[in-house]
C-alpha cells in the first residue's frame, strides 16, 4: 500500500508531462487510469484466489510482486500515456493478490488468532496510505517520476524477500482444483436476496462509499487546480487525512456505538462527510482546507457502524457472504466513484467552459451521493425498525471496509472454512 499511496502526489503532473495538456485534461485521463485499475482488481481477485488454492500461495505472490514492479518501472519509463494503462492493468492483476496475502495468513495461524492477524494486514494498508502519499510528495519535489522508480524498488525488494525467505503455506495435500463459480465475484451480493434489511443497506453503503473513495481520486487534481498545489502539499495533506480518518476508526466508532447505538453514529459521520464535501466545494482560503479535511475525516465513523448493523441481520452461518457482499459493493463503488468524480472535474474546469468554471462540482456531487446514502439508511432504519429490532446472528462479525482510495479485498477466513469443509467431503 506504500508503494501505491507514492504515486497519488505526482500523478497529475506526470500526466501532463507526457500529454502536454491542462490540468483537466489530466484528470480525465487519471480517472480511467483507475477504473482500468480497479476493475482489473475486481475481476482477479477472485481468479487469483483460486489459482493459489490450485498452486500454491507463494508462486501467486512472487508473480504479483513482479506484476507491481514491472507496473511501476512501466510508469516511470513511460515515453506516452498508453504506456500508463498498460502498468494499471498489470498492476490491478496483481494488486488482486492481496486476497492470496490473507490466504497465506490464514494457512499460517489457528482460527481462533485469525480476527486479530487479519487486523493487521488492515491496520498495514491503513498505515501505508499514510506514509505513502508523505513520501510520494516529498519524492516528487526531485521530478514526478521519482516516486515511481521508488515505488518498483520497493516492490522489488519484496519480491526478494519472497523469493528467499517466504515458505509455501498450503500443502499439496489441501489444494483444490480451479473452479469458475468460486471466481464469480457478483456471488456473495446475489446470494443476499433473501435478507431485503441487508440489500438496503448494501445500497445506502455504496452511494456513501462512492463519495469517500472519489476524494482521493480528484483531491490532487482539485488542489493543484485552485491552491497551486506542490506534490509535497499533497502528500502531506493526504497524511493528514489519513491519520484522523484511522483515529476516528479506531477510537471513535466503539465507544459512540456503545453510548448512542449505530443509527445516530451513522448519521453523525454521513453529516461530517456531506459538511466537508460541501465546503470544499466552495472554499478559496488554503486554511479552510485543513479544517474541512479534518471534519471530513469523521466519515469514517459511518461505514463501520453501518457494517455493524448488517452483521446483525443475517444469521451466523451467511457472515461470510455478507462479507463478500460488502467487499463486492466496496469493489463497484471503487470502479464507478472515482471515475465519475475525474470526468466531472474536468467538464467543469476544461477551457471554454460550457457549464461554467466550478472545480468544486466532484465535491458537490459526491455531498449528494452521501445524502442519498443517509436517506437510504434512514429509511431503511425506520421501516425495518432496526433500533429495537434482534439480532439474528448469535456472533455477528463486523464485516470490513477500506479507507477511501484503497480496494478492500475478501480475507481468506471464508475460504478456509470452504476449504475445509470441501476437504472433510472428500
Amino acid at each position: 500500500m506504500v508503494g501505491y499511496g507514492i504515486i497519488v502526489p505526482v500523478l497529475p503532473e506526470l500526466i501532463k508531462d507526457l500529454t502536454g495538456g491542462s490540468v483537466a485534461q489530466a484528470a480525465v485521463i487519471g480517472g480511467w487510469l483507475v477504473f482500468a485499475y480497479a476493475v482489473t482488481q475486481f475481476v482477479s481477485s477472485p481468479v487469483l484466489g483460486n489459482l493459489s488454492d490450485r498452486f500454491g500461495r507463494r508462486p501467486v505472490l512472487l508473480a504479483s510482486l513482479l506484476g507491481l514492479t514491472f507496473d511501476y518501472a512501466m510508469m516511470a519509463l513511460a515515453p506516452v500515456v498508453w504506456y500508463l494503462f498498460i502498468g494499471r492493468f498489470v498492476s490491478g492483476v496483481a494488486g488482486a493478490a492481496v486476497a492470496t496475502a490473507t490466504a497465506y495468513m490464514a494457512d499460517i495461524t489457528t482460527p481462533e488468532k485469525r480476527t486479530q492477524r487479519f487486523g493487521l494486514i488492515g491496520a498495514a494498508f491503513g498505515l501505508g496510505f499514510i506514509i505513502g502519499p508523505v513520501i510520494g510528495g516529498e519524492l516528487g519535489e526531485f521530478g514526478p517520476k521519482v516516486p515511481f522508480f521508488a515505488a518498483a524498488g520497493l516492490a522489488f525488494a519484496n519480491f526478494l524477500f519472497g523469493l528467499f525467505v517466504l515458505p509455501e503455506s498450503l500443502s499439496k495435500t489441501h489444494r483444490r482444483p480451479f473452479s469458475f463459480k468460486r471466481a464469480n465475484p457478483f456471488g456473495a451480493i446475489l446470494s443476499l436476496r433473501k435478507f431485503p434489511t441487508v440489500l438496503w443497506l448494501l445500497l445506502a453503503l455504496l452511494f456513501f462509499t462512492m463519495a469517500a473513495q472519489a476524494f482521493p481520486s480528484v483531491y490532487n487534481y482539485f488542489t493543484i487546480e485552485v491552491f497551486g498545489f506542490t506534490s509535497s502539499q499533497i502528500g502531506r495533506t493526504l497524511g493528514l487525512f489519513g491519520i484522523v480518518f484511522a483515529l476516528f476508526q479506531a477510537f471513535g466508532v466503539g465507544p459512540l456505538v456503545k453510548r448512542f447505538q449505530e443509527t445516530p453514529v451513522v448519521v453523525l459521520g454521513m453529516s461530517a462527510a456531506a459538511i466537508a464535501f460541501v465546503g470544499i466545494a466552495f472554499i478559496h482560503a488554503e486554511s479552510w482546507l485543513y479544517v474541512l479535511i479534518v471534519i471530513g475525516a469523521a466519515s469514517g465513523l459511518a461505514a463501520p457502524a453501518i457494517n455493524g448493523v448488517m452483521s446483525r441481520q443475517v444469521p451466523d452461518n451467511a457472515q461470510g457472504e455478507l462479507q463478500g457482499a460488502v467487499n463486492a459493493a466496496n469493489s463497484l463503488a471503487t470502479i464507478i466513484g472515482p471515475l465519475l468524480a475525474t470526468q466531472v472535474f474536468a467538464l467543469f474546469t476544461v477551457s471554454p467552459q460550457p457549464f461554467g468554471y466550478m472545480p468544486g462540482a466532484p465535491f458537490l456531487l459526491a455531498a449528494a451521493f452521501v445524502i442519498l446514502a443517509a436517506a437510504l439508511f434512514l429509511f431503511t432504519a425506520v421501516r425495518f425498525d432496526l433500533s429495537h429490532k434482534p439480532s439474528v446472528a448469535l456472533h455477528p462479525k463486523t464485516p470490513e471496509i477500506s479507507p477511501p482510495g484503497q480496494m478492500n479485498i475478501p480475507t481468506a477466513e471464508r475460504e478456509g472454512k470452504g476449504e475445509d469443509d470441501e476437504s472433510e467431503r472428500d
